[in-house]
């Protein structure tokens, strides 16, 4: 090609970069939430809806018309998108910290602490989990069952499903899980409300978790995440359960202001998939470690101290009880306030 060809052919692909959808511009660059209006309709002619039709009708799981009904004025809820991008989880430790552990939460998990006492028996028996975990997980996921949210769960579903490019295939798997768990348990998709993630309940799950991991604790067959406080407690704690939990094992320990051998360098910067051995953490930061349970490895997780204090992060090592809390929940910062409010009430 010759040289003065060149500003011709920039020309003709700047003009055909402009006429693309944004679906095709990196939806990634560009917030979900600028993309859409708030009440916009769904265009449920799009192909990803009729495919999502098909397969809620094979097996009969659902028929047409009941889909129609359902879907027939379902509308984006610009907030959603706009909350998915600013997280809590993505703030430094010093600022999520205070969020979920006051004084006032610690007074109120110690005395639901022994409130169900006879529950929390029974769930330590049974299960294995530690009872102040449990309550941990209840207070910060719900304030004990006081704010479960307040977005209605098949809208933001849809919401995140259809304008939310970067999560749309696990959010169809969502909405399918929340669609067949309503009919299995006889709830009404259409009056349930939750986070802006599309979790719900005291102990809120997503649809797939609840499908999952939920359990009756109470006596009968119903697992109701919503008033029955022993399926509430029960359903925690067999998540935790279910990913390896050890009664009464570690949490984490500090393990200084500075990370001193390559090993737990390296597994810091992998985040909660970098391990590293218990007795090479010793080594390096010539520390005292317990061991861990199954001699597992450990996680080395990095905590933002406020400039207030003096800055820089405090360095723990995650055991593998704490592991699994990153099962519950991805974040390391959760896991930790988890940790340390289960610390704070126990």
């Amino acid at each position: 090609m010759k040289m003065k060809n060149l500003p011709a052919v920039i020309f003709f692909l700047l003009s055909f970069l402009l006429i693309l959808p944004h679906s095709t511009i990196a939806d990634d660059k560009i917030p979900a939430a600028d993309l859409v209006k708030d009440g916009q309709k769904i265009d449920l002619s799009q192909e990803k809806y009729t495919l999502l039709f098909q397969d809620l009708t094979r097996d009969n799981t659902f028929t047409q018309p009941e889909l129609d009904v359902l879907f027939k004025d379902v509308r984006i809820k610009r907030k959603v998108l706009v909350l998915m991008d600013t997280q809590w989880e993505a703030k430094p430790y010093y600022e999520y910290r205070p969020r979920f552990i006051t004084r006032s939460i610690i007074r109120k998990a110690k005395k639901k602490l022994k409130q169900h006492k006879t529950i929390l028996d029974r769930i330590e028996q049974e299960l294995g989990v530690n009872r102040e975990v449990v309550i941990a997980i209840w207070g910060i996921e719900s304030r004990f069952g006081k704010n479960s949210g307040g977005f209605h769960v098949f809208r933001t579903l849809n919401t995140l499903f259809d304008a939310y490019p970067r999560r749309s295939d696990f959010f169809r798997k969502q909405l399918v899980a929340f669609l067949i768990l309503c009919k299995e348990n006889n709830y009404d998709p259409l009056s349930i409300k939750g986070s802006y993630a599309g979790a719900f309940g005291q102990t809120q799950f997503i649809p797939s978790s609840f499908r999952e991991y939920a359990v009756s604790f109470d006596g009968d067959d119903r697992r109701d995440v919503f008033k029955s406080t022993p399926d509430i407690l029960a359903s925690i704690a067999n998540y935790l359960h279910r990913f390896h939990w050890t009664l009464n094992a570690p949490l984490y320990v500090d393990i200084g202001r500075k990370l001193k051998g390559p090993a737990s360098i390296q597994a810091n910067s992998l985040g909660r998939k970098g391990l590293v051995d218990h007795l090479i953490v010793q080594k390096e930061q010539s520390i005292a470690l317990p061991t861990p349970p199954e001699n597992r490895p450990l996680t080395i997780v990095g905590l933002e101290i406020s400039p207030k204090k003096g800055g820089g992060k405090r360095f723990v090592a995650g055991y593998p009880n704490f592991q699994t809390i990153t099962e519950w929940n991805h974040s390391n910062r959760y896991a930790m306030a988890v940790s340390e409010l289960a610390e704070a009430i126990k």
